[in-house]
């Protein structure tokens, strides 16, 4: 939780030391390097956070009564997709905006003012004649020889040789009528849907005609921030707010006069920076960068956008701008290819500051070297790595973000980042990043809020610029630089870091104006479709799942949506948004509210209604409890079950207690049953596979709030902000058969790939026996939920003929069980119809207990424990 005092965001951890803005922008004489050292990464970490109000903004849009376009600003501003629509309009009187009903989708007309406009709202298209001489008798102009206009100049060696060695291409857009024909419902929302997809295709055409395409212009990190070739460095910096700009750090002294930025008629600031006489560049790798604007809200020192690095001086709270360019031998190649994507996805979520199991923030490198091993032994085949981002707030747990192209340096080096990822590479790890584009921190000094002064440069202005339950800033996704930028950090980390794909945080948020606050979706399709939804937010989503799967076709994008969008899952050109898996958010809500009811009145229907509630042909991604639950003031799973008996009784060569006997055997109940009716994927949170005894609590000093009231701390301490590895390894705690059977139930899944096999039948659900049936591939699982009653020759419905065996029993002794069945027994099966399935077989159920039951086909080899 983030706590805010007059207007101040306070950090986590008392500063070492107060520091005067004359402190912050002074006189820095020396190329002092930043870089951390091997040694820095256990240090504590201070983050300073302001939040303007946003009632000063200079630029207020006045609100219209007539923007009745879905997803139409509701601050009165005009979203891209209303201008595209209507350039005129726009153009001659911006708060004339109609009603679009009587609007076609697949409407060209007007097109010679849709050009005139979409250059005027994104610049850059013909830069004036004069200018291209110039710079490019600098630094070389070779888009002009390829016939394409340049949007702003690229510097000759700027290019990327594995698209000359392999081209990719995204491909157009489609009719987009597919979505038509997996759900007929969508018929009825067809003018929603299909203006919504006519906004996409127009705004792609947009692309294609003014940036070359999509492909070029996701590659913004070729244009904008530091741009390194062989007779100098040019930065760009979108600042349209700005009065004047210069670029300030170690390099000149932090004198703002030495190296003056020139705007051009598009609102970009620009300066080239000769190499120095002895051929050096002239900024040098480590040493810090800002720039320094006269806004109109006063004269600031920022971050570059783009910056690609930004670290944490000790003694300091803003961050500083790293210019990160290492000597090529110091760069770190890669040396492994990336794994093809999986049938079936075993997603382990992870942090890696929090990773280690000493009260400290642990480091990229110890992340590839203890965690990585331990992840591909537990039998996963993706990690997913959250606050990658860099983020001043360490407690944010990552998602405000403040620097979006850079690596958070808590941890090591963008280069230590790399080398963790090759490394999960070798080992067939799929490594997936915990993306933010869903909102911003609220940051002044060293984010994107406020940048150029005004409150509307990346984010809506006014209130819909503002997530009031985060504190943080909405960005404006009808904004083509917006756009632009955020396309381009995707593409970032895919291709400069070789991540394998996204898992995006806050979708629910963006696609709708009330963010999902204070609103329970009930699966009624006017929820979707209507004037609340952000259609600018959603065609983002589908140009940014046009990049991940267009030019990385084995990448994988996950969308984090509790509100279940229609078609969310769905490719872009048969309508759909375009993500290969959703997060099914509710099976954990369903978890928590279970565990505070008695065992009897546990409904088996209702938990195989909500493990079973997702739509036709889209993928889910299912877990039973994510980082979520495991924050201070919540509860883990295991901590709902055994609560404090956690500290007590779980060592072997003491006795046990009926609540941990309890909650042993419902945590690896819940956990299989999640992964074999949930989805076709599956997600864990470090720690939870072994039902990790303690929450994740940030470091944070006491907060002082205005009327008086303090808020203890915990003593800026590290105790509660790590992974207790040790318990689940300690073969002597019950722990470690928690931990075995989650490695067990990974195994078992990579073995039959249950989670991907078209065969799912549920064939019992006993709400007086408290037994769950179902069929997966050639596997019948078999749940017991009874807290007392076992049953001897239990007859279970199954479609194949022949001989069954066990392949998973929660009650092992090895999993901490009583090893109340006998493994060696085999089971046949009779015809007859029963529970609606052709056949059935006898089995012993006990209490509380799970076991999996394989067809004895071409038989695998056995899973080793």
């Amino acid at each position: 939780m983030v706590y805010t005092i007059s207007g101040i965001r306070f950090p986590a951890v008392s500063p070492l030391c107060n520091r005067s803005r004359s402190n912050f922008v002074g006189n820095r004489c020396s190329n002092i390097s930043l870089l951390p050292t091997k040694d820095s990464f256990s240090r504590k970490i201070f983050a300073g956070k302001s939040s303007p109000d946003s009632d000063s903004s200079s630029l207020t849009v006045a609100a219209s009564n007539k923007i009745l376009v879905p997803g139409s600003q509701g601050d009165g501003s005009l979203s891209l997709t209303d201008q595209l629509d209507n350039p005129e309009t726009v153009l001659k009187d911006p708060q004339g905006l109609h009603d679009v009903d009587n609007q076609t989708m697949e409407n060209d007309k007007k097109l010679k003012d849709e050009e005139h406009f979409v250059e005027s709202i994104r610049g850059y298209n013909e830069v004036q004649h004069e200018q291209e001489s110039a710079a490019s008798s600098l630094v070389g102009d070779d888009s002009r020889a390829q016939g394409k206009k340049p949007s702003v100049h690229i510097a000759k060696t700027i290019t990327i040789e594995k698209d000359e060695v392999r081209p990719r291409t995204i491909p157009p857009p489609g009719p987009g009528h597919g979505i038509y024909e997996i759900d007929p419902l969508l018929n009825n929302y067809r003018e929603h849907l299909d203006y919504r997809y006519g906004q996409y295709k127009k705004l792609r055409e947009a692309i294609d005609k003014n940036e070359g395409g999509l492909e070029v212009f996701s590659r913004g990190y070729e244009k904008f921030g530091f741009i390194r070739s062989d007779t100098g460095i040019t930065y760009r910096e979108w600042a349209p707010g700005a009065k004047s700009a210069a670029l300030i750090g170690d390099f000149n002294n932090w004198n703002p006069n030495a190296d003056v930025m020139t705007r051009n008629e598009f609102g970009v600031w620009e300066i080239f920076l000769p190499n120095n006489a002895d051929g050096s560049p002239p900024i040098p790798h480590g040493s810090r960068v800002k720039i320094r604007m006269d806004t109109p809200s006063g004269i600031k020192d920022s971050i570059p956008a783009w910056i690609k690095f930004s670290v944490q001086a000790p003694g300091e709270i803003p961050y500083n701008g790293i210019y990160y360019d290492p000597p090529e031998e110091e760069k770190y190649v890669f040396k492994y290819p990336q794994p093809k994507r999986p049938k079936s996805l075993r997603i382990y979520e992870a942090h890696v500051g929090m990773s280690s199991t000493e009260p400290k923030i642990n480091t990229y490198a110890n992340f590839r070297d203890d965690v990585l091993p331990r992840i591909k032994k537990l039998g996963y085949n993706a990690v997913q790595i959250m606050a990658i981002q860099e983020h001043s707030y360490y407690a944010s747990f990552g998602y405000h973000v403040t620097n979006f192209f850079a690596p958070s340096s808590r941890c090591g080096t963008p280069d230590d980042l790399k080398s963790l990822i090759d490394k999960a590479h070798e080992l067939g790890l799929l490594v997936l990043m915990d993306i933010v584009h869903s909102h911003a921190s609220n940051n002044v000094l060293d984010g994107l809020n406020l940048f150029d002064g005004t409150d509307s440069h990346y984010f809506h202005s006014g209130s819909r610029g503002y997530h009031w339950m985060w504190d943080s800033r909405l960005f404006n996704y009808g904004s083509w630089e917006v756009i632009r930028y955020l396309l381009s950090n995707a593409r970032w980390w895919l291709e400069e870091y070789k991540f394998d794909g996204f898992r995006f945080d806050g979708v629910t948020s963006m696609m709708y104006t009330h963010h999902g606050l204070q609103v329970a979706f009930t699966g009624n399709y006017t929820e979707y479709f209507g004037l609340a939804t952000d259609v600018d937010a959603v065609v983002y989503l589908m140009l940014v799942n046009d990049v991940i799967h267009g030019l990385f076709p084995e990448a994988v994008s996950i969308g984090e949506d509790v509100s279940g969008m229609p078609a969310f899952c769905i490719p872009v050109q048969d309508g759909g948004v375009g993500f290969d898996y959703r997060l099914h958010m509710a099976i954990a809500d369903k978890w928590i509210e279970l565990l505070k009811k008695k065992d009897e009145d546990w409904r088996m229907g209702d938990i195989v209604h909500t493990l079973t509630n997702r739509r036709w042909l889209e993928k889910c991604v299912s877990y039973a409890e994510s980082h979520d639950q495991a924050l201070v003031g919540d509860k883990t799973i295991a901590f709902w079950l055994m609560d404090k008996d956690m500290y007590d009784f779980m060592a072997l060569d003491r006795p046990s207690t009926p609540l941990v006997d309890r909650g042993i055997a419902l945590h690896k109940m819940i956990r299989l049953i999640t992964m074999g009716l949930g989805g076709e994927g599956y997600l864990n949170f470090m720690g939870n596979e072994f039902g990790h005894p303690e929450w994740i609590d940030f470091p944070r000093g006491d907060q002082h709030l205005p009327d008086g009231r303090i808020i203890l701390g915990n003593n800026n301490s590290y105790d509660k902000c790590r992974r207790r590895f040790d318990l689940g390894d300690a073969e002597y705690l019950r722990y470690h058969g928690m931990q075995e059977f989650d490695r067990a139930m990974q195994h078992i899944e990579e073995t039959y790939c249950f989670m991907t096999s078209e065969h799912q039948y549920v064939s019992r659900k006993d709400e007086g026996d408290k037994v769950i049936v179902f069929e997966r591939g050639n596997l019948v699982f078999v749940f017991n939920f009874h807290w007392t009653n076992s049953y001897s020759d239990y007859r279970v419905g199954c479609f194949k003929p022949g001989k069954y065996k066990i392949v998973l029993d929660s009650d092992d002794a090895l999993f901490g069980g009583f090893n109340r069945i006998d493994h060696s027994a085999e089971y046949f099966s009779f015809d007859g119809w029963y529970d609606k399935r052709p056949r059935s077989f006898l089995v012993y159920a006990p209490c509380r207990t799970a076991v999996v039951y394989a067809l004895v086909e071409d038989e695998p080899e056995p899973v080793k424990h």
